[in-house]
């Protein structure tokens, strides 16, 4: 078997990590040979090398939790990889989505579960819990408590703020405009129970073909 153009190290092993490609959630670390990376090239699915048992193993095979790699990119000293892909169900071992479900704080490790690692999570973790605000108290409650006729004409208002900043004001009101619409366009997404990740999905999906030809095939 040829060698790939990576570093390995004095065991025969690179660190590999699995990255989610619509999101950039970093979901585990484990280290790769490298039969376990051309593995991975050709079948798609992220295998490792299990150190513990001296063997390669396809993340999910037994479980259903793989993990489909799009593509495999290498830092610059090619010492170390990232897995970018689709990752089915829970990465980590203890059941959670991400291994990196703690943080470290002051010297010592807390959970990191209400501290999602990207700012889209975050923002759908503080919408998803403003549900149990009260009306009065809380914005984005008064929104889900309107209903989708009330988020609706918040959307169709913000856009329309979008398109007016676009058209003739400064850098920084398109910016704010643009954060309008995102952040109504998310509450009515989670007043739906929609992830975010299904529009990211969609994007991608649409991005793998050519913009006119993608529109003429949904009209």
């Amino acid at each position: 078997m040829s060698q790939l153009p990576l570093k390995f190290d004095a065991k025969g092993l690179i660190p590999a990590i699995v990255q989610d490609q619509l999101t950039g959630e970093i979901r585990m670390v484990a280290f790769a040979t490298n039969e376990a990376v051309r593995r991975t090239i050709e079948t798609g699915f992220a295998t490792f090398w299990s150190r513990s048992r001296g063997e390669l193993w396809q993340k999910g095979r037994m479980s259903g939790n793989e993990i489909r790699v799009a593509r495999v990119l290498v830092d610059c000293d090619s010492d170390c990889i990232i897995y970018s892909g689709e990752p089915h169900g829970n990465s980590c071992h203890t059941g959670a989505e991400s291994c990196f479900f703690q943080a470290l704080e002051v010297g010592t490790l807390g959970q990191a579960s209400e501290q999602p690692q990207t700012l889209f999570a975050r923002l759908e973790a503080v919408l998803e819990s403003r549900k149990k605000s009260t009306g009065t108290a809380s914005y984005t409650k008064s929104l889900y408590d309107g209903g989708p006729t009330a988020i609706g004409a918040k959307v169709r208002e913000e856009a329309a703020e979008l398109a007016q900043a676009l058209e003739s004001e400064s850098d920084e009101r398109v910016v704010s405009e643009a954060a309008d619409v995102l952040y109504h366009a998310l509450v009515g997404l989670r007043a739906r129970g929609i992830a975010l990740r299904s529009v990211l999905a969609e994007l991608a999906r649409r991005l793998s073909k050519g913009g006119h030809a993608e529109k003429a095939s949904r009209t």
